[in-house]
């Protein structure tokens, strides 16, 4: 019997990563899911892995109307939600003086209007007992060089966490977030890194981390669950960070 046996599970970055690595944790434990992704490769890709009862959906989260037509596909095929993971976004680094409006506004969209907006077009498929998880990063948390805008963004991801949570208690639906550190995901790969590059910044942020490591996603994922269940059930609005102890050394 597993944690989450006849629910109904929305993945938005669930095609790589940890979404993907969630999406296969959600079902292993008896949920449906629906996985949304704006990549059309890798969304077949990730339902190949899933399988024929994976729900994939094509959209770019940083457009309202595409996460309405999203919203409306999970509503024809699910009775109902029951957990919302809103994980798609966008790591960008930049010093101020090179970051325009462009810029900004691509991490913007994807990272927290899409973020809020999701929940919102969601909410109404979801009921009491409704788990919502927001993904954050620790570098909302830390200051670093060249991550204003991308840091700028979690943060506000992790207040968006505390005041949805408070807003939706009563309706008897959690929000907390999920907050990240170095994980190894194909994320870097699509800021037209070399694999050097990243093997190199790798080893620097093993050296940074008391774990001696960089985390997988697999560990990423085995908090979503925690989140998503009912093993989390007395916690709300809380930023739950798994990052070896970086934050904290």
């Amino acid at each position: 019997m597993g944690r989450l046996d006849g629910k109904h599970a929305v993945i938005t970055g669930g095609t790589t990563g940890i979404g993907l690595a969630t999406a296969k944790l959600f079902q292993a434990e008896g949920a449906r899911v629906a996985i949304v992704g704006r990549n059309p490769e890798n969304l077949k890709n990730a339902a190949e892995t899933l399988g024929p009862d994976c729900l994939p959906i094509q959209g770019d989260m940083s457009k309202l109307a595409e996460i309405e037509a999203m919203a409306s596909t999970v509503a024809e095929a699910f009775p109902r939600v029951d957990i919302v993971f809103a994980n798609a976004g966008i790591t960008a680094f930049a010093a101020i003086e090179e970051a325009d409006e462009a810029l900004y506004d691509q991490v913007m969209d994807l990272n927290v209007k899409g973020v809020y907006f999701t929940v919102k077009h969601l909410l109404g498929q979801m009921g009491e007992g409704g788990a919502i998880i927001l993904t954050t990063s620790v570098r909302g948390r830390t200051g670093s060089a060249k991550s204003s805008i991308y840091g700028a963004s979690k943060a506000a991801v992790a207040g968006l966490a505390r005041m949805l949570g408070v807003e939706l208690a009563p309706r008897g639906i959690r929000v907390n977030a999920l907050c990240p550190g170095a994980v190894v995901t194909p994320i870097y790969g699509r800021l037209g890194w070399s694999d050097e590059r990243i093997a190199a910044i790798r080893e620097r942020i093993s050296g940074q981390v008391p774990m001696g490591r960089v985390g997988g996603a697999d560990e990423i994922a085995r908090v979503a669950l925690f989140l998503a269940s009912e093993d989390s059930s007395y916690m709300l609005g809380e930023e739950v960070v798994v990052d070896g102890g970086y934050v904290v050394a």
